[in-house]
């Protein structure tokens, strides 16, 4: 499954996540795929995730960050010897 991270607090180790269908999903450090939490401003990143119950909530698991192709950035022009 495919969405959004909301936000994610390194300090509490808790986060939330918005999928393509419009739920929103809470997320533990634990829930990130090979223990590697997102660090930073992580607002809008898309991640790709599953979804498992636990204690009767549904909760994303297995979480990674969809690698994007980075734009390229246009060169620029030296004003230099004109």
């Amino acid at each position: 499954m495919r969405g959004k991270m909301l936000w994610f607090n390194e300090e509490k180790d808790h986060g939330f996540i918005a999928t393509d269908e419009g739920e929103r999903l809470p997320i533990s450090g634990a829930g990130f795929a090979g223990g590697k939490r997102l660090q930073g401003r992580c607002a809008g990143v898309e991640v790709e995730f599953e979804v498992t119950e636990s204690g009767g909530e549904r909760v994303a698991t297995g979480c990674v960050p969809v690698e994007q192709e980075v734009p390229r950035r246009a060169r620029r022009h030296s004003s230099r010897g004109r």
